[in-house]
């Protein structure tokens, strides 16, 4: 619809419903964050320490892990210690969760077809 053409708008529909936006409003909210958007554009390369994760950010350890729990809970990413190095915990994105929370962005902001 092109608002250039002011003879041919519609009637105005009053009992329009809004849409449900909690799931990409909750993305989006979580990914405002620049060291939250930054880690999972790191652990797109693969797993990482919070020690890596802190000196990449250029942030406290302590910092960082905030971060990845809020992402963890979120589902985005997922940690695992390994038997070769258990003094660190990795971390990974999950990268369905990632999909599904990019298809949720994608709900919101695709074109009109």
């Amino acid at each position: 619809m092109s608002l250039a053409e002011p003879a041919s708008l519609p009637d105005l529909r009053l009992e329009l419903a809004p849409p449900d936006v909690e799931a990409p409003l909750a993305v989006a909210v979580l990914l405002a964050d620049r060291n939250r958007a930054t880690i999972l554009a790191i652990l797109r390369e693969g797993p990482h320490c919070v020690c890596e994760l802190a000196a990449a950010l250029d942030e406290r350890s302590n910092n960082v892990s905030n971060h990845l729990a809020r992402l963890r809970d979120a589902g985005l990413v997922r940690a695992a210690r390994p038997a070769a190095d258990t003094r660190r915990v990795y971390y990974e994105r999950d990268e369905a969760a990632c999909t599904a929370a990019l298809a949720q962005l994608n709900n919101l902001l695709e074109p009109i077809r």
